[in-house]
């Protein structure tokens, strides 16, 4: 007696298996472009007092496969950070490489990249922000960045809102007695 249900059975496994195995691979085989952010934050304090000044570098990468060819960016503060009237900072410069700024003296500002952008490149942007002296303590400064861009000739576009790092004001160390 023929075993034909194993030979049945066995169609569909091993179809099953050469099609997990094809997507797996296929999975495998995407751009390593994913890997890296479209837009990349560092600050370089975290933690600050009045009076200092912080500097938040943005890197646009280009993850598509075309030029872009139009790009809008702005930078706001956070929800949180406008409710504290008592944190006083502003954007004190904009330095760039293929960028530049508009909005400096002001709590929001815009970037202006250099286009087109070739696939795999990048733009790099630092803003400083100076924490007033007489600024409150012991909030936190934070902001959000939208970002809108076109590519492939203008028939594809991208966008999203962004959070960049926060920075934590703290109150200055009280002088000791007798300084």
């Amino acid at each position: 007696m023929p075993i034909t249900h194993l030979t049945r059975l066995g169609r569909p496994a091993a179809l099953a298996t050469a099609l997990a195995t094809a997507l797996v691979c296929a999975g495998a085989a995407q751009p390593a472009a994913a890997d890296t952010p479209d837009l990349a934050f560092t600050v370089d304090q975290p933690v600050t007092t009045p009076g200092s000044a912080v500097s938040l570098t943005m890197t646009l990468t280009n993850n598509q496969p075309t030029d872009i060819w139009f790009v809008y960016q702005s930078v706001q503060p956070t929800w949180a950070t406008t409710q504290r009237k008592d944190l006083k900072y502003s954007f004190v410069s904009c330095t760039a490489e293929g960028a530049s700024c508009s909005g400096t003296g002001s709590t929001g500002l815009g970037v202006n990249y250099e286009i087109p952008l070739a696939p795999g490149a990048s733009r790099t942007v630092t803003l400083t922000y100076q924490v007033a002296a007489d600024s409150g303590c012991n909030g936190t400064i934070g902001f959000y960045s939208y970002l809108y861009y076109e590519y492939d000739n203008g028939q594809s576009t991208k966008d999203g809102i962004h959070t960049l790092p926060e920075t934590r004001v703290d109150c200055a160390p009280a002088e000791p007695a007798g300084a």
